[in-house]
């Protein structure tokens, strides 16, 4: 995938999570976020939105993460409206950017493209939440998957608390849907990640979509295929749900 694809995804993503809050209702309950509801989900969409927007607009200055926290939103019906401004207003200051201008960032590429892929990604489980709220979601798109699955081993260390330490052990992703392998292996300084066919320590077997949404701890590892130390999936995904 590249910048246009990003951007691109973020819009139609974007659109889908608006339908699906608005079906759903901002009061209604968010099942894979426990303590949120709707409204909760479309706050922190909009404001992260916001904050993206003004950092690519600023470039190459960063506005910190304080300038978020500052943002308030409105309560009930009109955050759905919140969302869809701050949107709207993210995807065109990407329209008028380039992926390879100099930006501030919070991992070591620093550069516009980092908060188009980000943030795509970041909508795409969002969407996934806010149709939670109101019945079966639609799965993660492959291509995007796929891509999420390697962004994520990209950013976790650069997460709070990175990823878990270890001393050799392994996970081993394996798409059952087409090509798609990862090796994860943890050390005390931290995760080595190589694309290979290999046995882990705890082997996973599923749909790009589902591998991505077990990593970002949205499912439970009884929707896929586990074989093997079922504690280091627990291990990494308290890390980041």
């Amino acid at each position: 995938m590249d910048y246009r694809d990003f951007v691109a995804t973020l819009s139609s993503e974007g659109d889908a999570f608006v339908t699906a809050a608005r079906h759903a209702g901002v009061e209604a309950p968010v099942p894979p976020c426990p303590d949120w509801t709707v409204a909760d989900l479309c706050a922190h969409v909009g404001r992260l939105h916001r904050w993206a927007g003004e950092i690519v607009r600023l470039r190459p200055a960063p506005a910190g993460r304080d300038w978020r926290d500052r943002i308030q939103p409105p309560s009930g019906p009109a955050l759905i409206d919140f969302v869809v401004e701050g949107l709207a207003a993210f995807v065109d200051v990407l329209d008028a950017a380039r992926p390879g201008d100099a930006c501030w960032t919070w991992v070591d590429v620093q550069n516009v493209g980092f908060w188009a892929r980000r943030q795509a990604h970041e909508i795409a489980i969002h969407r996934w939440d806010a149709q939670s709220a109101s019945g079966e979601p639609d799965p993660i798109e492959r291509t995007l998957a796929i891509d999420g699955i390697q962004e994520l081993f990209d950013i976790r260390p650069f997460r709070p608390g990175g990823p878990p330490p270890g001393h050799g052990e392994t996970i081993h992703l394996h798409c059952t849907d087409g090509e798609g392998e990862w090796l994860a292996r943890f050390e005390p300084e931290g995760a080595v990640v190589t694309h290979e066919h290999a046995k882990g320590d705890v082997a996973v077997r599923g749909t790009a979509s589902d591998l991505l949404l077990l990593m970002w701890g949205r499912i439970t590892p009884d929707r896929v295929e586990v074989f093997g130390d079922e504690s280091l999936l627990t291990g990494w995904r308290d890390g980041t749900r």
